[in-house]
């Protein structure tokens, strides 16, 4: 028997799709929602719960919150996104230099991968989630990505 619990948390974020074919080869952003699904070794406490929806959202939501929320995500093989940092770094205002760069600190989210739903997800699953649910005797089983309400994108951890 399996059992499973739900959680998903809402973000905003940019991107593009290094060679994408469309629209999604320029700069763009999403109001993303993201579904994650748990399963844990055995019912957690007496309760019989899995996780906690709370620690759910400590351990993950937060996590999306603090690291890609209102940020620009671009893989690092992105030479545009690269080459814009830069001078977006080096760019001269009246205002001062030093507020120019706290500015910019944290805008950019760096990722070694193309920023598509799908290995958004992946990388939830497989990087961001095994180290927030550390022993916690839990693991992220399934991740969706909605990058709008008609389209997203679902990565399934391999072996359970």
């Amino acid at each position: 028997m399996s059992i499973t619990a739900k959680r998903y948390h809402d973000f905003c974020a940019g991107h593009r799709v290094v060679g994408h074919e469309g629209k999604c080869r320029h700069l763009h952003g999403h109001n993303y929602r993201v579904h994650f699904e748990i399963m844990a070794d055995h019912v957690q406490d007496d309760l019989g719960r899995v996780l906690d929806f709370s620690v759910i959202k400590s351990k993950l939501c937060e996590w999306l919150e603090e690291n890609w929320d209102h940020k620009f995500i671009y893989w690092t093989a992105d030479t545009l996104i690269s080459n814009l940092v830069i001078d977006c770094k080096a760019y001269d205002t009246p205002i001062s230099r030093e507020a120019d760069e706290n500015m910019l600190e944290g805008s950019f989210v760096e990722v070694d991968f193309n920023p598509t739903a799908e290995n958004l997800a992946k990388h939830l699953v497989e990087v961001v989630a095994p180290k927030q649910l550390e022993g916690l005797g839990c693991t992220l089983i399934k991740c969706e990505i909605e990058e709008t309400r008609k389209c997203s994108a679902t990565f399934y951890k391999d072996s359970i």
